[in-house]
């Protein structure tokens, strides 16, 4: 397949989810759908796993970009009022929660559709920040707000839901404020797997993704790699060094580039869809369409389901990551999420896997970016 592929990629630092590129002595060739504004992977993949015609599916990228251009300016205008936001496939609307009607009006004309709720977004955050304070169960699996029913939601392993310290998280949660439970099948674990032959980077005896390419590097997963590390591509030659990793509490690294490795603005589709550009970062709201590409289960799409979830691992917990519906496997770990042709975020992990279904969570990539300094490589 590699050989397939080597027409459309770039050597080197990919900036797909950990996929295999042409050696660092191949010739670069540009990609071949450069103004593409949807790529024929990102359809491919959104019709196969969202049930849609490729007319629904250009005409629900047309719509997310649209909402996640307005949802900045909703939440200027909803003010201190603000209790959230949401985009409805249905609809195609961006729904922006408020809790007076003065500012429902001024969100109006935003041209986003209003919900009057009861809580801020603030009140929100500041009950699912007393729970990030807790030491939470194994059978509790993560916590968000969710505008949606203006309330934080608990994630409980529906096996362990009887058991007596989840029980007594619950009792301690509804104590901080509004909250509610809902039942998941599985606890999340990370999508980290052992050595495989020819699959796209390691460490040590580890597995992972490649995210983004950043100037000088790549992001990924925390939970890949140390700072210091040294890493190999897909093809065992040295790529570079973990300059930065954070795990557990945040899940994030970075990772340089040198070698005779060079970076390229792409998400790789893996032969069986078209590559995505990279533009930029804007991030998608809850309720759009979101794809995953990793070096396991490669193309894959789900919807956005929350933001600020805390996610409860064996390891421990992981703070402001975004849940989805994109299911994932060991591998998969640090592998990009894209939505349209933004960069949204590396996989961390989840539960389930891409033959019966799960959830997988991603640390987001403005956080990334932030924290270490980086830039972005866009088309």
């Amino acid at each position: 397949m590699r050989t397939a592929l080597s027409v459309v990629l770039l050597a080197g630092a990919w900036a797909g989810a950990g996929f295999p590129s042409a050696s660092a002595a191949d010739t670069p060739a540009a990609p071949s759908r450069a103004a593409a504004p949807a790529s024929d992977g990102l359809l491919t993949a959104m019709q196969r796993d969202l049930g849609l015609t490729e007319g629904q599916a250009r005409a629900r990228l047309s719509a997310e970009k649209t909402a996640t251009a307005l949802q900045p300016k909703a939440r200027h205008a909803a003010g201190a009022s603000y209790g959230g936001s949401w985009f409805d496939p249905a609809t195609g609307d961006l729904t922006v929660a408020v809790t007076n009607d003065k500012q429902a009006a001024a969100v109006r004309a935003t041209g986003a559709a209003v919900r009057l709720v009861t809580h801020t977004e603030q009140r929100l955050d500041s009950v699912k920040a007393k729970l990030d304070k807790l030491d939470a169960p194994a059978g509790v699996s993560s916590w968000h707000v969710d505008p949606r029913v203006n309330k934080v939601v608990i994630g409980v392993v529906a096996s362990k839901q009887s058991d007596n310290d989840v029980q007594k998280f619950i009792e301690r949660a509804e104590k901080t404020g509004p909250v509610t439970v809902e039942h998941t099948a599985e606890a999340p674990r990370t999508f980290s797997a052992g050595t495989v032959g020819g699959d796209p980077y390691y460490t040590g005896n580890v597995r992972c993704s490649i995210g983004f390419s950043v100037y000088g590097g790549f992001v990924t997963a925390g939970h890949c790699g140390q700072a210091g590390a040294g890493v190999s591509g897909w093809d065992g030659s040295a790529i570079g060094n973990f300059q930065g990793s954070s795990f557990p509490g945040d899940d994030y690294a970075w990772v340089s580039v040198g070698n005779g490795w060079w970076t390229v603005p792409v998400v790789l589709g893996w032969g069986t869809v078209s590559d995505q550009l990279v533009r930029g970062s804007n991030v998608a709201p809850i309720g759009a369409s979101i794809c995953r590409s990793g070096s396991t289960s490669h193309w894959h799409c789900g919807n956005v389901l929350a933001t600020n979830d805390t996610v409860n691992y064996s390891q421990g917990a992981v703070y402001e990551m975004t849940k989805t519906s994109v299911c994932a496997e060991p591998g998969d770990s640090g592998g990009s999420f894209i939505s349209g042709d933004q960069a949204q975020g590396v996989t961390s992990g989840g539960w389930g896997d891409c033959a019966s279904g799960g959830e997988t969570w991603h640390q987001p990539i403005n956080e990334i970016l932030n924290r270490y300094g980086l830039t972005l490589h866009t088309a």
